[in-house]
């Protein structure tokens, strides 16, 4: 079975450790715990895998977070993954800093990379992992928050997090959707 993983976030070192990359931050440390090194390809950073008998692409999009679509449609048809084994890590408003959920499909929620994801693989039918930033900020000043980075508190929560969602992709590949949706999304 193959599976395409994808962090979004935005390429630069400007937008390294903010609440918008914590999809990129997903999988570096999901990468560097399976020892993959990420290589600069088409549309994005890429490396490969194995969770036991499943083979994992993992995808950084280097086409900045509001065109993410391209590159998930590309790696998606260049690895014959169906839609059904794509998972995309993404960073969530709604949610408090640290929630985490699991979603089958839904809408994309005012996300710009979740829309265009939506848009280029003409479907809202693709699992992903809701990762909550939280929405702390005053009116008219989400850009700065979203580009903005966490504060120590929140960083440890955030690391602590990151574990269990990289375990929620290795259940995702090994057991599906509905299991790991059971097993994660009540803790």
């Amino acid at each position: 079975m193959k599976f395409l993983i994808v962090g979004l976030g935005n390429i630069g070192s400007e937008y390294v450790g903010t609440r918008h990359n914590i999809g990129f931050r997903t999988l570096d440390a999901f990468a560097k715990a399976s020892n993959v090194a990420f290589e600069d390809k088409r549309y994005g950073f890429v490396g490969h895998c194995r969770v036991k008998n499943a083979e994992l692409t993992l995808l950084k999009p280097s086409t900045y977070m509001n065109l993410s679509g391209t590159a998930v449609r590309y790696w998606a048809q260049k690895e014959n993954i169906p839609i059904e084994n794509i998972l995309v890590i993404v960073d969530d408003l709604s949610l408090p800093v640290g929630k985490i959920r699991m979603r089958g499909s839904g809408s994309a929620g005012g996300h710009n990379g979740l829309r265009n994801i939506e848009s280029c693989l003409m479907t809202q039918q693709y699992a992903r992992i809701k990762f909550g930033i939280g929405n702390d900020f005053p009116r008219g000043t989400q850009v700065d928050f979203v580009l903005g980075q966490f504060s120590d508190e929140e960083n440890k929560l955030i690391e602590e997090r990151i574990e269990y969602v990289c375990e929620m992709i290795k259940s995702f590949c090994l057991q599906g959707l509905d299991r790991t949706m059971n097993l994660y999304n009540k803790k």
